[in-house]
């Protein structure tokens, strides 16, 4: 039976530390020949820098070949190919599909019709699984732990796949507090609150955050996602509303780490760069490793 990532709840908590301490080796090993002889698809329809490059790296430094297309308008879907007659002819070619859709629910459909095991590299504002296990790797490697994380999400939540796949992964972890930071048009939507109570697992909403910063073990930050809104209006309404700056830092936690999905706009001010609180350029090089362990772990090659 095929192994597919649609969600980031296809895995169980023993799946997510597999992952973790693989992620672990090949950190330690990255160059590992383990993808010799196979060919991995990377499916694009919709643009992508971290999560591209940063697969088509963990694939490289596994030894695969990778085929595929990081624009839509280079395919047949210009011509008006279906999803499901590309998904189909794709999976003749390769051993794995690695695919990013605007679409949400393009990906589970794609596992469905794919042959080969598929991962989802994201699909519109419903699920990113495995930004959310390299953002697992990284709160482990920063806290030593994924228990009692008090976690802080800013920005987006209402269209930010980001959060809502690393919510539900870090509640099956013990004892997570969530302090939601988010205007009132872009709030955690009301399905993953109603999870969390059902759970018993802590969450608080605000508007503000600076005077309770000082509580946060984690902060992810997220970009307002200007391709989501249907008014731009709304959009410039928003846009700038959470700036972290270096000086909002200095009543925070020793073991604080700020991360962020990148790319970001302005949430994040450039003078927190240089804070060592400050791991979000770490987090985008723990996605290699991340990916290696996904990749290797979805093809039953670890």
């Amino acid at each position: 039976m095929k192994k597919d990532l649609i969600s980031i709840t296809d895995y169980s908590k023993e799946e997510y530390l597999r992952i973790m301490d693989l992620a672990t080796e090949f950190e330690e090993d990255p160059n590992q020949d383990l993808l010799k002889g196979k060919v991995v698809a990377s499916l694009f329809f919709e643009p992508s820098t971290r999560t591209r490059l940063s697969f088509e790296t963990a694939i490289s430094r596994l030894g695969g070949r990778i085929v595929g297309f990081a624009d839509p308008g280079s395919s047949s879907a210009t011509k008006g190919e279906t999803l499901h007659d590309t998904i189909k002819m794709v999976s003749n070619y390769a051993d794995l599909i690695v695919m990013r859709h605007p679409l949400e629910g393009a990906a589970r459909y794609a596992a469905e019709v794919s042959s080969v095991p598929v991962i989802n590299a994201g699909d519109g504002a419903n699920q990113h699984p495995t930004q959310t296990l390299l953002d697992m790797y990284s709160i482990l490697k920063t806290q030593e732990t994924l228990d009692n994380i008090n976690l802080f999400m800013v920005g987006d939540l209402k269209y930010g796949r980001t959060v809502h796949s690393l919510l539900q992964a870090m509640s099956e972890f013990e004892n997570p507090i969530f302090n939601f930071i988010a205007p009132k048009i872009l709030q955690m939507p009301n399905a993953y609150k109603i999870a969390l109570k059902e759970k018993g697992i802590k969450f608080f909403e605000h508007e503000e955050f600076t005077d309770i910063i000082s509580e946060a073990d984690i902060i992810y930050m997220t970009r307002v996602q200007k391709e989501r809104f249907s008014d731009p209006i709304e959009y410039e309404k928003v846009k700038n509303v959470y700036i972290l700056r270096n000086s909002m830092l200095d009543n925070t936690k020793p073991n604080v780490k700020i991360l962020h999905p990148l790319p970001r706009v302005n949430e994040i001010h450039p003078d927190v760069d240089s804070n060592s609180k400050a791991y979000y350029f770490e987090q985008a090089l723990n996605g290699v490793f991340a990916r290696e362990a996904i990749i290797t772990h979805t093809m039953n090659l670890k």
